[in-house]
């Protein structure tokens, strides 16, 4: 239990030690560039505590939870030697932990907003429902088939950059085909889906099975997960326009 504070006591200062530069870069516009004082500044003290509190916990919650169980059902996969199932969890971990970012619901509904606001679609909620979930399908959909080429390239040894080469020559080709209301939205995909639920979980899952097989390394073979997860987004994104 001592040590248990200890790690949170030592997590919240981390917080506070990563989260003072932006507090000094807002502050010093605030006051010596726009000259106005902060305003609510009771509000915005609570809400920093709120957030050093959130990120710690979050942090602590990483390193208890997510990691170890991301890094032991890979290296449990491994063991069982089944390429099939193992296979279908790294699709199912990245439609999943796809779906429920924070980041991406956010996304879709400003998305579904102005493509209303736009004409692309009818202003009703039924429509604006409707465009919002299939584009956190198409990006879910996207983010769990990379999981699934990512594994296979720990599998088989193919180097990352081929396949990141690759894939930005397929997403230049297509950009030049969507329509252009799509594209931004496309790019845009790609970082939201590597987010706070999505990298841990992935991170865990790249090490853990690239740990376990004969003649992987790590640092080679287990990253890069992360990348090609934010890759396909945007090629999907962009036939998801073509096509709606």
């Amino acid at each position: 239990m001592n040590k248990l504070l200890a790690d949170f006591y030592r997590s919240i200062f981390d917080s506070v030690r990563n989260l003072a530069p932006i507090v000094l870069v807002i502050a010093f516009f605030q006051i010596f560039i726009l000259r106005q004082n902060i305003p609510d500044i009771e509000n915005i003290i609570a809400g920093a505590i709120m957030v050093v509190l959130g990120l710690s916990l979050f942090v602590k919650g990483l390193e208890m939870g997510l990691f170890p169980i991301g890094e032991s059902m890979a290296h449990a996969f491994a063991r069982k030697g089944s390429v099939m199932w193992l296979l279908a969890f790294s699709f199912a971990l990245g439609y999943g932990t796809t779906i429920a970012e924070p980041a991406l619901i956010v996304i879709a509904e400003k998305a579904a907003e102005a493509a209303a606001n736009g004409g692309v679609i009818n202003d009703d909620p039924a429509a604006l429902s409707s465009y919002a979930w299939w584009l956190r399908m198409t990006v879910g959909l996207s983010v769990g088939l990379s999981l699934v080429l990512g594994v296979l390239r720990i599998i088989k040894g193919w180097p990352v950059q081929y396949l990141i080469i690759c894939g930005y020559v397929v997403i230049v080709v297509l950009t030049l085909f969507a329509p252009a209301e799509i594209i931004g939205i496309a790019y845009d995909s790609g970082g939201v889906t590597t987010s706070t639920i999505t990298v841990p979980l992935v991170t865990a899952l790249g090490i853990g099975l690239s740990s376990s097989i004969k003649g992987r390394n790590p640092m080679l073979d287990g990253f890069g997960l992360i990348a090609l997860a934010s890759l396909l987004p945007i090629a999907f994104m962009l036939v998801f326009g073509m096509l709606i």
